[in-house]
């Protein structure tokens, strides 16, 4: 039985992948749980499994007593003798049991306790290969769309997943066998399995097909600084080289055009602009606005990152964009709000200013009021006054005289 029980463990290894350690241990704990609940005994379960030795035991250790007042724990002498010929009472006995007899309740828990470890052990694997892709590109099969939703089961590396509709280009018409290239977003843990979380519309796809076509990415001699993308329509995309005699721009176009052509018949005609990055914003500003051409960036003052751009009267709506894109997709790519105005608006605007500050300059001066002459209170200056003295009073003397 023991050679059989390691061989399935061996059997799982190869099959499953899973680790026999992390069986054993999964088991082991399954063999307490069952034999505490069918033996009703307490912390006292010692169960060994050696692969390397192909040792597999379960005992219950009690200790010998005369009167049992506790069952869990203790034994009478006339039953440890059964189990060790040597018992005496005061010293614990050791209960080997047959593993042929835990009974039925015992064998179910340990049997489903064991599927859960094997369970978890796959999903674990799993979780761990996932992990892998996250943030790169993989190759996936279709394997049906739902008409309804129009969700579309995809199938990659013998597992499937789903690619829901808000994640497609609007340019996709999958059906079953297309193969696609998806972005690996997350990893989904959910109760029961894991899953990936792929999509066609993320932006970092546009930056790893480009790994994919432009060696001077992969190996680093052209660095990706930033992405801005609206997925199955138009996506700007800015790199810089650190090498002087590579050019960024023609590198990432190729031999006439073929590893952009390449990335474009994969996101299916999705327009995508390369940038050259700058150090200097208001460069950058004016080269993220391409194909428009800027006559003047001002980098507005403040904690808010904002800039006003001038352009030719016939470049306001080119570099607007349709609906706004064009300026939309320059904002996200620099990180800057961007005002773009006119030529003739901004000298219009220059000329109001202007006048303005000419009226400030003619205006009349304002009246000034004269100083007072106040003159400083001293003695000098204070007149005198015309009054008269006041007349005495009369004496008492004098006016009882008169009565």
């Amino acid at each position: 039985m023991n050679n059989e029980f390691f061989e399935a463990l061996q059997m799982l290894e190869r099959e499953k992948g899973i680790k026999a350690d992390y069986l054993i241990e999964k088991i082991t704990n399954a063999i307490v749980i069952a034999v505490k609940k069918d033996y009703e005994v307490a912390d006292n379960v010692t169960v060994v499994i050696d692969p390397d030795g192909g040792r597999f035991s379960v005992s219950i250790t009690k200790m010998v007593v005369d009167v049992v007042e506790y069952p869990e724990t203790e034994i009478l002498l006339d039953e440890a003798i059964a189990y060790d010929p040597k018992a005496k009472v005061g010293f614990p006995c050791v209960m080997h049991l047959d593993t042929k007899k835990f009974g039925r309740i015992a064998a179910q828990t340990a049997k489903h306790v064991i599927r859960q470890g094997i369970r978890e052990a796959e999903r674990s694997q799993m979780l761990e290969q996932f992990q892998e892709k996250v943030c790169e590109i993989v190759t996936a099969t279709v394997q049906k769309v739902e008409p309804v939703t129009g969700n579309a089961t995809v199938e990659i590396d013998k597992s499937e997943f789903l690619l829901f509709k808000n994640d497609q280009l609007p340019s996709d018409e999958l059906h079953e066998g297309d193969r696609i290239k998806v972005y690996v977003v997350d990893v989904v843990n959910l109760d029961r399995r894991c899953s990936l979380k792929i999509s066609r519309t993320h932006k970092d796809l546009v930056k790893r097909l480009f790994e994919l076509e432009v060696p001077e990415i992969y190996d680093g001699t052209i660095e990706v600084k930033s992405i801005s993308r609206e997925a199955g329509s138009r996506t700007k995309i800015a790199v810089m080289s650190h090498n002087p005699d590579v050019d960024p721009i023609g590198a990432c176009v190729g031999p006439r055009g073929s590893r952009i052509s390449a990335i474009v018949e994969e996101l299916h005609g999705e327009k995508i602009d390369i940038i050259r990055y700058s150090e200097d914003d208001a460069q950058f500003i004016k080269e993220a606005l391409s194909p428009a051409t800027v006559l003047d960036v001002q980098i507005l003052p403040g904690t808010e990152r904002s800039a006003r751009v001038t352009v030719p009267d016939n470049q306001l709506s080119l570099a607007i964009g349709n609906k706004g894109q064009n300026a939309k997709l320059a904002a996200k790519l620099t990180g800057y709000k961007i005002d773009i105005r006119s030529e003739s608006d901004a000298r219009a605007e220059a000329e109001a200013a202007e006048n303005e500050e000419e009226e400030l300059l003619d205006a009349p001066e304002g009246l000034e009021l004269p100083e007072a002459d106040v003159l400083p209170l001293d003695e000098e200056n204070i007149p005198e006054a015309d009054a008269e003295e006041p007349a005495p009073l009369p004496d008492e003397d004098t006016d009882e005289e008169t009565e």
